[in-house]
């Protein structure tokens, strides 16, 4: 489990390697608009899904043709594996939809990237992202279900797609940054942290325990494979792993190494911030970038809330992963891997949970 691994080369020079003050000066790279046909073409589409009473669990191509922004999806999916790690689709008018026409658009998308994963114990492959008062302190808690500060961290699959129903009255800014990017500065900055990164550091499952599994995963947080490199971190998740007395301890050099990527994660010229506006899609690239969320306050009345549609996608033609991802992917093969299953999940698409 600690075997050490091959070190990339000192620097990485790939698209994805980008620094957010930059980007931000740039959004036609990653800010798409959807014209007045394709928006007309996903609203008869799902309006035909839900008068057909389909299973939103089960949604294809097949059965969700968009020969107008097929393409454009297609290509979606190549830049989020080869480009940049993200793109935002904007102009759809949610405030006219209802939940399950917005959720039947945004799961149509989705289809045409990757296949779908379980989001939780419970098998949602639709997920809502949502303030419902859970206790951030709580090792039982995903932090998603709060309204702190996320952290920087990645999701177990390959891409994390967001739709924004309605935003907060104050704050929850998207904020990306690039895995390869912090990898470069360390090197550059601190070049003597940089193995830490790559030794296998115990994460919390936070309860959600496949069989035959410990209730945490001993991944690195930089793993070098096949050419490329991939993170997976959630530094919260790090930290409540050790409340287990199995769980290897983090040494002091461990702890400044990981202290030391927050701080670069956190560096205003590495990452971008966004605010999403209602019915925008967000798609993030998980192996390539982190995401974060800040805090927000939001509205008092149950109608106005900060609400978000989330899907897990597992990619075709994506990058390999390396062995010990099958800790927490399951499976490791490509398009069919990623997610959260344990004994009894059953996959379903809840349009409110």
């Amino acid at each position: 489990m600690r075997n050490e691994q091959i070190l990339p080369p000192p620097k990485i020079d790939v698209s994805s390697a980008w620094y957010g003050h930059e980007m931000a000066k740039n959004t036609d790279i990653w800010l798409t608009h959807l014209s007045s046909d394709e928006m007309s073409e996903l609203e008869a589409e799902a309006e035909r899904f839900v008068a057909a009473n389909l299973d939103l669990a089960k949604i294809s191509p097949d059965n969700f043709p968009l020969p107008l922004l097929a393409p454009k999806l297609t290509q979606l999916r190549t830049d989020l594996m080869q480009g940049i790690g993200f793109e935002l689709l904007r102009g759809l008018p949610v405030q006219q939809y209802s939940q399950k026409m917005a959720a039947t658009i945004f799961c149509g998308i989705g289809s045409y990237l990757g296949r779908p994963r379980s989001q939780n114990a419970a098998g949602h492959i639709l997920g809502h992202v949502r303030d419902i008062g859970r206790d951030p302190n709580d090792a039982g808690t995903r932090i998603y279900q709060t309204s702190q500060r996320q952290t920087f961290h990645t999701d177990s699959t390959d891409v994390v797609g967001l739709m924004c129903l309605r935003g907060a009255k104050e704050g929850g800014q998207s904020l990306l940054v690039s895995t390869v990017t912090i990898y470069n500065e360390m090197q550059r900055q601190r070049p003597d942290l940089v193995a830490e990164m790559f030794k296998p550091v115990s994460t919390d499952r936070r309860g959600e325990v496949p069989p035959g599994e410990k209730p945490f995963f001993e991944i690195p947080v930089l793993n070098w494979h096949a050419g490329f490199l991939t993170g997976l971190y959630q530094r919260q998740y790090v930290n409540s792993a050790q409340r287990f007395p199995e769980a290897p301890r983090l040494t002091e050099k461990q702890v400044e190494a990981l202290d030391f990527f927050d701080s670069l994660a956190n560096d205003p010229r590495l990452h971008l911030s966004m605010q999403l506006q209602r019915g925008d899609m967000q798609f993030v690239y998980n192996h390539a970038l982190m995401h974060d969320r800040t805090a927000f306050v939001d509205w008092r009345e149950m109608g106005k809330k900060r609400h978000l549609l989330r899907l897990w996608l597992s990619l075709p033609g994506d990058r390999p992963l390396p062995e010990c991802f099958r800790q927490r992917y399951g499976s490791i093969e490509i398009g069919d891997r990623g997610g959260i299953i344990v004994e009894g999940t059953k996959l379903n698409a809840p349009l409110d949970a």
